[in-house]
């Protein structure tokens, strides 16, 4: 049966509006952080935009701000507690609250165990479980207040556990474990906790890799499938996001069709 234009059933964009939220989003400056931004901001929510790079930040504002949403750019180290503090409090100041918190910030430093860089596993701990930690502790009052959403970055790697992935495995699965124990703690409270866990995708984490070899492979690797681009891991958290205040999305796996594990 043909349908009208007036007739047809609403699609799924058409619910997705998030105007007069609140979203603060952390490592914002590129990748999958600039495109959650910048998607949450097309959905009508007005956007906290917090990391270390600030010239990236203001870029990321103005182009927000050249299609007619509103952003504000925010300095940011998540292995900083009080820095993590600062964010909120200033995310708060100016636009009033906290609906979404997107817990974005991570490294990815890829290599063996034997003979490893310890420090890269700090850096890795620090700003992947620690920085996510802070900043949820510090958004949670607000949260709670608003019956707000937060939204944690883990990885498909979580499940999927290699060789030269043991402590960014680890580190996931810490902010799979810490997120779902605090989905049980607020729950009842009106608060959603979603975990995304996206596959392989284009962005600027592999090229910070310090072990050689691996970094050479995990190229390798990328070049011979097709990568999720971070637009996919942000209409998924929009997605996630959008629905009604009684439904919650808690974890989303996403891969590319072309990655097995």
């Amino acid at each position: 049966m043909n349908l009208n234009v007036d007739e047809r059933r609403p699609s799924l964009h058409d619910h997705l509006s998030l105007q007069g939220k609140v979203a603060l989003v952390t490592g914002a400056s590129s990748g999958i952080g600039a495109a959650i931004s910048k998607k949450l901001a097309e959905h009508g929510a007005v956007v906290a935009v917090a990391a270390r790079r600030r010239p990236l930040l203001d870029d990321l504002v103005a182009e927000i701000e050249a299609f007619g949403g509103t952003a504000r750019a925010i300095d940011l180290d998540v292995t900083d507690e009080s820095s993590c503090r600062n964010a909120v409090d200033t995310c708060v100041e100016h636009f009033g609250g906290i609906d979404i918190l997107v817990n974005n910030a991570g490294l990815m430093l890829l290599g063996p165990i034997e003979d490893a860089d310890t420090h890269d596993w700090r850096r890795m701990i620090d700003t992947d479980v620690l920085g996510l930690m802070y900043m949820t502790h510090a958004a949670l009052p607000h949260l709670l207040a608003d019956k707000g959403t937060v939204v944690q970055l883990s990885s498909a790697d979580r499940r999927a556990v290699g060789p030269l992935t043991g402590v960014y495995n680890a580190s996931k699965a810490a902010v799979s474990a810490f997120s779902e124990s605090l989905r049980q703690e607020v729950t009842t409270r009106g608060v959603r906790v979603v975990v995304i866990e996206p596959g392989a995708t284009s962005t600027e984490l592999p090229t910070h890799i310090t072990h050689a070899p691996t970094r050479d492979a995990v190229a390798e690797f990328s070049a011979a499938i097709g990568l999720l681009e971070p637009d996919d891991v942000a209409e998924a958290i929009v997605y996630a996001v959008s629905q009604p205040p009684h439904v919650a999305v808690n974890e989303l796996l996403l891969r590319s069709v072309d990655q097995q594990r």
